[in-house]
């Protein structure tokens, strides 16, 4: 009977209590699960440091906002008295991991400890789920008694957004690093650069921001379309905007990673700079279609001119990102341009190079090796391996898996982030109610990805730095089409890099949805309601 109990109580708590995403790597209930620990008007944050600071206010602040509960922080425990706490603690001996952390909900008290003020953050993520989505009292806020220990099992954990192809304010930028923080995500990458504008004020080059932000029109419905709407679009971040972002970011532990795409996918740098092309003559526009690799020119010739234009621009860039790494493209390079253009054919001879791919080769390499003098890495789409990967490169594996095997065959990072398993601007439904771009992405296909192919050795896998989901923006035009297309996929994508592979399951990562919905609906996220209904 006592055994039967305790399958029920268990069972009970599985079903009825903490449906944390990503699910954590041990939770167990408290020693008497019908205990609960209370937060209301007289409950405090305590911090032993001044490190831990950020992440109280952080959650300070979520309560506040979310259930008008204000929860002042001390730095005294004497001072906690009979009041509620909450424990932040950072204590480096204990763990050896930095971003692990515990969590433990006792009746009176919620303890969480981490080595560093990151893996605190990840515990203040855990606890805000740990909080009812919808109380019936929001003066009493109940949590049940739990014991977690977790840590992630990828070091990167990004998420992408294209706001090139269309334009997204501050404002929004800052929501999207929040809900990447809330997966635990850590890196967001920031694709400022492309065919259809240009994202970034670059003070030497004025007309980047002047000509290449905007452009005439836009193309109607799915591409080819039916049409150009003839309006003029655009933006650009200026520099103490991108300052701003990267502050934001830093207060919630996520790196940005900036991306100035080269060699090819910069109509919009040509329709400023036509100069810098293989065919100056030849007037350029800011792309108003998507899909043109090879139908309009937009491949930077590798002259000494061109490179010294990209170490100005990587040199503001660098100046402005403390991240260590820099994300400069390299994919689609419309090669046939090159084909076509003396210059670039010359080139090859002189410098001895097999053929077009050798090219794209040398221009990474020449473009690496000034990035690496400046301290940082690059990181390129895996096109870079075309005609030989430059030394020190990090490869973003998009094509399927094929690169980011080759690349960790020899020894260089790789992120995955095949198209058929990351791209969110695909469609999550077979009949869609939005316009998407024309593949088909389930949530179950998210899910299941395995970011460490199977043909990899033990050694070979630890090349695998992590994984990554990408949004790119054609058919994504404003913050609401985004929080849809993003969510809940962005919830399977922080499992599939925080949580153990052996703690993944489908069935029970659905049944932890119903609960992260009632957390949108707290948030006022926009996402699709058929997940309700849908299996």
């Amino acid at each position: 009977m006592r055994i039967i109990l305790g399958l029920l109580i268990l069972l009970s708590f599985k079903l009825n209590a903490q449906d944390i995403i990503p699910v954590p790597v041990e939770m167990r209930q408290g020693a008497l699960p019908k205990d609960k620990f209370i937060i209301d008007k007289n409950a405090v944050i305590f911090i032993s440091t001044s490190q831990a600071l950020p992440s109280a206010q952080f959650l300070s602040d979520y309560i506040f906002k979310n259930y008008n509960l204000r929860l002042p922080i001390i730095t005294e425990l004497t001072k906690t008295g009979s009041r509620q706490s909450i424990n932040l603690v950072i204590e480096s001996a204990l763990y050896t991991n930095p971003d692990k952390y515990f969590v433990s909900v006792l009746s009176n008290t919620i303890k969480a400890g981490s080595p560093s003020a990151q893996g605190i953050f990840y515990a203040v993520q855990t606890i805000i789920q740990l909080l009812p989505p919808q109380p019936e009292n929001t003066e009493k806020l109940a949590i049940p008694t739990i014991e977690i220990i977790d840590y992630p099992r990828f070091a990167y954990r990004g998420m992408h957004l294209d706001v090139s192809r269309h334009f997204f304010d501050i404002s929004f930028i800052k929501k999207y690093i929040d809900y990447l923080a809330f997966h635990k995500l850590n890196y967001f990458h920031w694709h400022l650069t492309d065919d259809h504008g240009w994202r970034i004020e670059i003070k030497k080059h004025p007309k980047l921001t002047e000509i290449s932000s905007w452009r005439n029109g836009t193309i109607i419905g799915l591409y080819p379309g039916t049409g150009n709407d003839g309006i003029r679009y655009g933006g650009y971040y200026t520099q103490n905007e991108v300052k701003e972002v990267i502050k934001y970011a830093a207060e919630r532990y996520i790196t940005v990673v900036p991306e100035i795409e080269m060699p090819g996918h910069n109509m919009a740098v040509l329709a400023a700079y036509p100069e810098l092309g293989t065919t100056p003559a030849i007037p350029t526009q800011v792309a108003q279609t998507w899909g043109i690799f090879n139908k309009f020119n937009n491949v930077l010739q590798p002259t000494e001119k061109t490179f010294s234009f990209l170490e100005d621009v990587l040199t503001e860039v660098m100046e402005l990102f403390p991240s260590p790494y820099i994300h400069i493209g390299g994919d689609e390079c419309s090669k046939v341009w090159w084909k076509q253009s003396p210059f670039a054919q010359k080139l090859i001879k002189e410098k001895g190079l097999k053929d077009e791919n050798g090219l794209q080769s040398y221009f990474i390499h020449r473009m690496e090796k000034f990035v690496n003098s400046k301290g940082k890495t690059i990181i390129g789409w895996d096109e870079i391996l075309d005609g030989g990967l430059a030394p020190n490169a990090i490869v973003m594996s998009w094509r399927g898996e094929k690169g980011g095997v080759a690349a960790a065959k020899q020894h260089h990072k790789v992120i995955m982030t095949p198209e058929n398993s990351m791209y969110f601007n695909h469609t999550q439904f077979m009949k869609d109610d939005s316009l998407t771009a024309a593949k088909f992405l389930p949530l179950k296909t998210v899910y299941n990805y395995e970011p460490i192919p199977a043909e990899l050795t033990t050694k070979e896998a630890e090349y695998i730095w992590g994984g990554q989901g990408n949004l790119w923006s054609e058919y994504i035009a404003n913050p609401a089409k985004a929080e849809y297309m993003l969510f809940p996929r962005l919830d399977a994508l922080s499992e599939v890099l925080w949580s153990p592979k052996n703690k993944r399951n489908y069935v029970d990562f659905r049944r932890r949805l119903k609960t992260q919905f009632k957390r949108y609906d707290l948030l006022k996220i926009n996402y699709s309601k058929r997940y309700l209904t849908d299996q």
